[in-house]
C-alpha cells in the first residue's frame, strides 16, 4: 500500500516536472521567434543566464527522462513497447555523455548531439499521435508489448502520457543543445587564446 502510493506520488511529480518543462520549452520558442524577428533581447538575456550551464541542464533533463523511463519499467512494471525502446535509445546516451562535455566544458561537441534527441521527439511524436488515436497503430508496435504502443500507461493532467513526457526532454534537450553549441559559449570554445572578440 505504502510503495503503491508513493509509486503514484512520484508519477505525480514527473508529471509536474513535464509541466514545468513544457513551459520552458514554449518560453524557449517564444525567444527563438523573437529572435528571428529582430529582437535579440530574449535570447541574449537567456545566454547570459545559461552560459556555461547549457550542458549541466541538458544533462539533468537526460537523467530525469531516463530515471523516469526505468522507474515506469522497473518499478511500476510498465512494459515498454518498441517506440519505448527507440527513445530510451535516443536518451540513455545522453545522460552519460552530457555529464562528460559539461564536465570539460566542451560546448563546441554539442552540435554532434543534437542528432539524437531530433530522432528521439520524431518517435515520440509519432507515439502521440498512435495514443491519440489519429493514426493507426502499426502491427509491429502491437506485437511489442502488452496493450501495444497505443497504451496511456499514466493519464495526469487529461493528457500527460509517457511519450508527451518522452517529448517534452527531447524537446527541451534541443533547445539546450541548441543554446551550447553557438553564441558565446561556442566562441570562447573554439578561439584561440590570444584572439579577441
Amino acid at each position: 500500500m505504502i510503495v503503491a502510493s508513493i509509486s503514484g506520488n512520484l508519477t505525480v511529480v514527473l508529471a509536474v516536472l513535464g509541466v514545468i518543462g513544457q513551459v520552458i520549452v514554449a518560453l524557449m520558442l517564444i525567444i527563438g521567434l523573437l529572435a528571428l524577428v529582430g529582437l535579440r533581447a530574449p535570447l541574449d538575456a537567456t545566454r547570459r543566464l545559461l552560459w556555461g550551464y547549457e550542458l549541466w541542464a541538458g544533462f539533468v533533463v537526460a537523467a530525469i527522462a531516463t530515471a523516469g523511463s526505468l522507474f515506469f519499467s522497473q518499478i511500476r512494471n510498465f512494459p515498454p513497447c518498441e517506440l519505448c525502446w527507440f527513445q530510451r535509445i535516443c536518451m540513455y546516451p545522453l545522460s552519460y555523455l552530457l555529464v562528460v562535455l559539461a564536465w570539460r566544458g566542451e560546448n563546441r561537441f554539442a552540435r554532434y548531439l543534437i542528432v539524437f534527441p531530433v530522432f528521439g521527439a520524431g518517435v515520440a511524436i509519432y507515439q502521440v499521435l498512435i495514443e491519440n488515436n489519429v493514426i493507426k497503430e502499426p502491427l509491429a508496435c502491437t506485437n511489442s508489448a502488452i496493450g501495444g504502443c497505443g497504451t496511456k500507461w499514466i493519464n495526469e493532467f487529461g493528457y500527460i502520457t509517457i511519450p508527451t513526457l518522452a517529448l517534452t526532454g527531447f524537446l527541451l534537450l534541443i533547445g539546450f543543445l541548441v543554446l551550447a553549441s553557438t553564441g558565446e559559449s561556442d566562441e570562447a570554445a573554439t578561439l584561440p587564446a590570444d584572439a579577441e572578440r
